[in-house]
C-alpha cells in the first residue's frame, strides 16, 4: 500500500498485545505515529479463529495454528512504513527467533456478519506470529485454552523487558516456560 511521505511502501500490522493502545509497548507506535511512519486504522478481528495465548513474562503471542483456537482476535490496524516495520521487527525479536511477521486476514471488528447484504471484505495485513519453532509447544502449554483478546486483567501480568531477569535470553525463558507444567 503505496503512501508514506517518505516515498516508501506501507504495510497493514494487525496489533494484538502490548502494541494496542493503551498497553505497555504503545508508546513505540505513538512514536512511529509521530514521524510520519504509522497511521492508526481502526479496531479489526480476524477473519479466521486463532490461539492468542500468554507465555513467559504475559508476553501475548498470536499462534499460526488455524482451527485449532476458539476466539477471532480483536486488535488493532495500522498503515506502517518500511522504517517503521524495522522497528516493530526490533521490538518483535524477528531476527532473534521470538516473533515472524506473516498474513493474516482480518475485518473491521464492528462487522459481526450478521448485516444484510454482503459483509465486509476481508482485508489483508501482516501479523506477529509466535515463532514457528515453539508455537506448538506454547499452545500445549497452554492447555489449549486461548482468548479472544489481549485486555488489561491478561495486562497485568505482563512484564517489560528491562525489568526481566538478564542471565537467560527471551528465547530460553520461552523454552523454560512451555516445558514446565
Amino acid at each position: 500500500m503505496p503512501g508514506g511521505t517518505d516515498g516508501s511502501d506501507r504495510t497493514l500490522i494487525f496489533t494484538y498485545g502490548t502494541l494496542k493502545r493503551g498497553f505497555a509497548n504503545h508508546s513505540l507506535m505513538q512514536a512511529l505515529i509521530a514521524s510520519n511512519d504509522a497511521v492508526f486504522l481502526g479496531q479489526h478481528r480476524t477473519d479466521v479463529k486463532l490461539p492468542l495465548v500468554c507465555g513467559p513474562h504475559g508476553v501475548p503471542f498470536l499462534l499460526n495454528l488455524p482451527g485449532s483456537g476458539q476466539h477471532l482476535i480483536r486488535g488493532e490496524i495500522y498503515s506502517v512504513s518500511t522504517r517503521g516495520l524495522r522497528h516493530l521487527d526490533e521490538l518483535e525479536g524477528i531476527t532473534l527467533g521470538h516473533y515472524e511477521r506473516l498474513p493474516i486476514s482480518v475485518i473491521p471488528a464492528e462487522d459481526d456478519g450478521t448485516r444484510d447484504g454482503d459483509a465486509t471484505a476481508a482485508v489483508e495485513a501482516e501479523a506477529y506470529y509466535a515463532h514457528r519453532s515453539f508455537a506448538e509447544e506454547m499452545w500445549k502449554r497452554s492447555g489449549g485454552v486461548g482468548f479472544g483478546e489481549f485486555a488489561q486483567d491478561a495486562a497485568k501480568e505482563y512484564v517489560k523487558r528491562e525489568a526481566r531477569p538478564k542471565d537467560r535470553s527471551f528465547l530460553d525463558e520461552i523454552r523454560l516456560f512451555c516445558s514446565s507444567n
